[in-house]
């Protein structure tokens, strides 16, 4: 894709939404070369927040994000008069508003390839341009986006593998550089008196407090700092650490990765020099961020995953709806299915907004293949409730879990809930962490309380079916039920 060609401007708004930091930002970058002075905005949508439950960790994220970048904002510019300009309205018509009550010639901001923003980034860019205004969005939230990875023969990838190796080809030190973003004196402009407002609360806006401490999540660019301090340190080892739910080896920076409070290209250049080092644990991280830029093409490139199967034929699997199914699905979402580790995995999610990466997949699995529920159903409650909640990443895991997706695994490998979780937590202490009722159990017993001895479990005060669940599918019945229901995409 050829570079934008730019006018000079007296006056640019740059519109913040997945990008809640002030350094590394590409529109920023920009209009500080483009424009004599710099105005910035942020819009809490009505269109996306009027779907939102009354308290959202979501929410609460991005608010004190916004808080901490709006006096970043000031003290970068050294004049109080300044900062971010934030609105709670309908994006469509506070940008357009804005725009116009400051006299700015163009608006500034990020691609957002959702189906749902760029529907309404093409609203937003001609009102803009019905008042002679223009609209540039730029890439950041990626490395690569779009078509800018493809096939030899020019098409987008499917397959994850040959992606990532292309990627790695292409990727130069350019792609991974810093966009800076110093001002001039004078550059970041003063807010009109007409038009300064306080950053609206939570309550304003109808939300409830979210305590994010209690929750150790950490928001804003200090934020992300502070867990990728703490990462670096650890990241050599992510290879070996990263699949144990009860060890400290994740980085924990998703959510600053969805709300841009930390740059793709700060964690992607680390990550990237590491590697070239033959560091394990970084070559494996990457990946993990590559994998991020491979789900985002998909999405841009097949638009029908977000409602359907990327393999149209898995839309012809007959899934359960009836009401023993919705009863299995309630009981898969309040952690009682008498499977530990899967029930610990959804009191993680219910408890913090975070899942660890391995339970994600060993939920995502007992849901559509031992429960026998259609993907979509889990797809939206992970996108509920978690806080680090992506449209293209969450889409792609489901369907990668359900096999239903590009370079997903096949239909018929079907995770065993028990043996998942003595892997990945032998000791149980995730387990016990989160189903503190079994905490008394042998490690040997509570990954499947009901085949412990009886003497085990009275000795554990453990009564099955009332402290603590009955299986509610037996595995071994279940994976061949799923084999049966997903024949209809067998091949022959």
């Amino acid at each position: 894709m050829p570079p934008q060609v730019l006018d000079q401007f007296d006056s640019v708004l740059v519109w913040f939404r997945r990008d809640l930091r002030l350094d590394d930002h590409t529109a920023l970058s920009t209009a500080l070369k483009h424009a004599k002075h710099v105005h910035a905005a942020f819009v809490f949508d009505t269109a996306i927040l009027d779907k939102l439950p009354r308290q959202d960790r979501r929410v609460a994220f991005i608010h004190a994000s916004l808080h901490e970048l709006d006096a970043a904002w000031r003290e970068r510019a050294a004049n109080t008069e300044a900062g971010l300009l934030v609105r709670h309205g309908e994006a469509i018509h506070e940008m357009l508003q804005l725009a116009q009550s400051l006299g700015v010639q163009a608006v500034f901001t990020h691609h957002d390839d959702e189906p749902e923003a760029l529907a309404r980034d093409a609203q937003v860019r001609g009102s803009l341009a019905n008042h002679g205004i223009a609209f540039h969005s730029f890439k950041d939230h990626v490395v690569f986006e779009r078509s800018e990875v493809l096939t030899l023969s020019g098409t987008p990838y499917g397959v994850f593998t040959p992606y990532k190796n292309a990627w790695l080809k292409k990727v130069t030190p350019a792609d991974l550089a810093a966009r800076p973003t110093q001002a001039q004196p004078g550059q970041l402009a003063s807010i009109p008196k007409a038009l300064r407002q306080p950053i609206p609360s939570l309550q304003d806006m109808g939300f409830e407090a979210v305590d994010l401490a209690a929750l150790h999540i950490h928001p804003g660019m200090s934020g992300a700092q502070m867990l990728l301090k703490d990462f670096d340190k650890r990241m050599s080892d992510y290879e070996a650490t990263r699949n144990f739910p009860a060890v400290k080896g994740p980085s924990y920076l998703s959510a600053h990765l969805r709300f841009g409070t930390v740059s793709i290209r700060q964690l992607a250049r680390l990550a990237h020099a590491r590697a070239l080092k033959n560091d394990a644990g970084a070559q494996t991280w990457l990946s993990e961020l590559i994998w991020r830029d491979f789900y985002h093409q998909i999405m841009h490139h097949h638009p029908h995953v977000v409602h359907s199967a990327f393999k149209r034929e898995y839309d012809d699997i007959q899934w359960d709806k009836d009401k023993h199914a919705k009863a299995l699905f309630k009981a898969w979402c309040d952690g009682q299915t008498g499977y530990p580790l899967v029930d610990a995995a959804m009191a993680q999610i219910n408890q913090s907004g975070y899942m660890h990466n391995r339970l994600r997949m060993v939920v995502a699995s007992f849901l559509v293949k031992d429960l026998g529920i259609d993907w979509r159903w889990g797809e939206a409650y992970f996108a509920q409730h978690l806080i680090d909640f992506d449209l293209a990443a969450n889409n792609g895991g489901w369907q990668w879990a359900s096999s239903s997706g590009c370079d997903a695994q096949p239909y018929f490998r079907i995770f065993n809930p028990i043996n998942q979780s003595e892997k990945f937590d032998p000791q149980g202490k995730f387990i016990r962490r989160y189903v503190p009722q079994l905490s008394g159990l042998p490690d040997k017993a509570i990954h499947a309380p009901w085949l412990a001895k009886p003497m085990e479990l009275q000795a554990a005060g453990v009564v099955l079916g009332q402290s603590y669940p009955l299986p509610v599918v037996d595995h071994a019945q279940a994976r061949a039920k799923t084999l049966l229901r997903y024949s209809v995409v067998k091949k022959s």
